[in-house]
């Protein structure tokens, strides 16, 4: 299992457990994130741009070229960005804090 702490946009944190081999995403909808993830997890869209604790970054596989080339359009972005759709938890994370950014692109709203 592991422990996942999301940091709401008004500072509340939301703790959920997780079983190794959830994807992020998935665990932060379930959880009632604002989390959209428009393209469903094929990486056509930033709309689930997570800032991961700088603690926990290092625990991340690195992000592909192309997630980096989708994080440059995310609102927000920072050095430990990455998208909640390419995060896979893993037997080496016991825990991760995410926050969600400040403001996000909502893809489904015109």
């Amino acid at each position: 299992m592991t422990r996942v702490r999301f940091v709401e946009r008004d500072g509340r944190v939301c703790e959920v457990t997780a079983d190794v081999g959830d994807c992020l995403l998935n665990v932060a909808q379930a959880a009632g994130q604002p989390l959209e993830g428009t393209c469903e997890g094929q990486m056509a869209c930033s709309t689930c741009h997570v800032i991961v604790a700088a603690a926990d970054f290092a625990l991340l596989s690195p992000a592909s070229a192309e997630e980096e080339d989708m994080l440059d359009l995310a609102t927000g972005a920072t050095r430990t960005s990455r998208l909640a759709c390419q995060i896979m938890l893993n037997a080496n994370i016991d825990q991760i804090t995410v926050a969600i950014p400040p403001e996000s692109r909502n893809m489904q709203r015109r």
